[in-house]
């Protein structure tokens, strides 16, 4: 159904009423298309691929449901000193991103309900992704027309690694649809013959480029396409230009102001030097196959969409190109600044599919340009790239959905079962927080220190999931609680 209705778009005139109704029409089917897809698996527990980023930031939300929304004060189940890789953090502070997605979480499930807190997170996220296809869309079609457009969109909400992504509890996605919307407006703005800053459309670019800095400083890499857009208006002589002065300030100074506070609280601040390049594999063959080759290749284009972004990539569009790739130019300096957190997660390539899907559309276009001598070949070629592209994506993207470890979502169930809601948990997982998540309890997900002193810093509970014969010699010294095939809990505070 999907391809017919793509030829139907391209063969024809694009500029009579009726014409402008089907590419509506169109644009309205992908969008719901693109909604449904992201509901699968919609309520799962969050114990699938990147469970412990997910955790973290929905442990935020939870204790702003509990605690109340002290957004200065965010904080998270763990415990531990293994974030900040120094502080034990008695209070659970949790100071990365300013909590704007947790608020948004937090508050539809207290204020709204009907979901669960998990689900409400990955509505923030599926209408963020929703909104960055529509902003992505505009801001092709103005540079490269309806055709380039219609695809661009069409990628973003279909590539299977970007619709995973986009349904997860993450806050990059909401800072990749408020950085479009801002570069939209911005663009708007300069239009204008007289750019006051007064203007409706400057202070919405404003106020979301600093929403997209404090969801994530992430963004100032893709802040790009603003500069390429006032070289385009203004050339050197942007320097004379005071509202551009005042935009650029004002954008960063909330950023720098939360950036300061954080400071008070070391224990609550993870550390992240080593995402720059700790392992030095900047640059190295290996760095070149695990983006382009591992993570572009294969897992968001299958391989199949390689050709597609090349005839982007080499398009004819010539001035306007240079908008294209300045957001190309910003995903590639993303990658190898922040080379060892690429390499390392593959969510970091969340904030390049945009201009990934730009160069999709744009190649798209190329192909199915109806003027083409031989069109109906091209379109041949087309079709092949695009569904094998869904298709091997999506075979190599299927897993990520899988909870691969049950036993954590049974024992995590057990913990809040059996032990009072104020007790603090040892919950083993070698560090990762996602059993911790799961026992809805504060503590800790490894072994930081001695037993004997982690009982002294509070710890009531120990549960293991999955239990060997070893993990069942603790019951010598602590009271066993519940013992399963799928986990084993102890109380600390008292002995067989």
């Amino acid at each position: 159904m999907f391809l017919p209705l793509i030829k139907t778009v391209i063969f024809m005139k694009l500029n009579n009423l009726n014409n402008k109704k089907i590419i509506i029409l169109a644009l309205g089917l992908v969008l719901l298309l693109g909604f449904l897809v992201r509901l699968y698996k919609f309520n799962g527990p969050v114990a699938d691929w990147h469970s412990w980023r997910q955790a973290d930031t929905s442990a935020v939300s939870r204790n702003f449901v509990s605690g109340g929304f002290d957004l200065l004060h965010p904080r998270f189940d763990d415990l531990s000193n293994v974030p900040s890789g120094i502080y034990d953090n008695p209070q659970g502070y949790r100071f990365v991103e300013f909590p704007i997605y947790n608020v948004l979480q937090a508050a539809g499930y207290k204020f709204i309900g009907f979901l669960t807190l998990e689900e409400w997170g990955r509505i923030v996220t599926i209408f963020s992704s929703l909104l960055s296809s529509t902003f992505l869309y505009l801001l092709v079609r103005k540079r490269f027309g309806t055709l380039s457009a219609f695809f661009a969109f069409a990628f973003f909400l279909l590539l299977p690694f970007n619709v995973y992504y986009s349904r997860t509890i993450l806050p990059d996605p909401s800072m990749v649809a408020v950085l479009l919307a801002s570069i939209y407006f911005f663009d708007k703005w300069l239009e204008k013959e007289k750019q006051s800053i007064l203007n409706f459309k400057f202070l919405t670019s404003l106020i979301l480029t600093i929403i997209a800095l404090l969801i994530s400083p992430y963004a100032l890499f893709f802040t790009l396409p603003m500069v390429y857009l006032i070289l385009e208006k203004y050339g050197i002589g942007f320097l004379k230009k005071w509202q551009l002065w005042l935009f650029a300030v004002v954008s960063i100074i909330p950023l720098g102001l939360w950036r300061a506070w954080m400071l008070q609280y070391p224990a609550g601040i993870p550390q992240s030097g080593w995402l720059f390049n700790s392992n030095g594999i900047r640059f190295k063959p290996a760095f070149f196959y695990w983006i382009f080759g591992e993570r572009l290749g294969k897992l968001i284009l299958g391989y199949f969409g390689l050709p597609i972004l090349i005839f982007g990539v080499l398009s004819k569009y010539k001035k306007d190109l240079l908008f294209a790739f300045s957001f190309l130019l910003s995903s590639l300096i993303y990658v190898v600044v922040i080379a060892t957190g690429n390499v390392q997660h593959d969510y970091y390539q969340i904030l390049i599919i945009p201009s990934i899907a730009i160069f999709l559309g744009i190649g798209s276009a190329y192909l199915l340009n109806p003027a083409n001598e031989n069109k109906y070949w091209h379109f041949c070629v087309f079709a092949v790239c695009f569904i094998f592209t869904l298709f091997f994506s999506a075979y190599y993207i299927r897993d990520f959905y899988n909870i691969n470890n049950p036993s954590l979502i049974a024992a995590g169930q057990a913990v809040d079962r059996l032990t009072p809601k104020n007790a603090k948990v040892i919950a083993l997982y070698d560090g990762d927080t996602t059993f911790l998540y799961q026992t809805k309890r504060k503590g800790w997900a490894s072994f930081e220190k001695d037993l004997p002193v982690m009982i002294k810093m509070g710890a009531d509970y120990l549960v293991m999931a999955n239990p060997t014969s070893a993990d069942l010699g603790f019951s010598k010294t602590y009271k066993l609680v519940a013992k399963t095939n799928e986990y084993v809990i102890f109380n600390l505070r008292q002995k067989p």
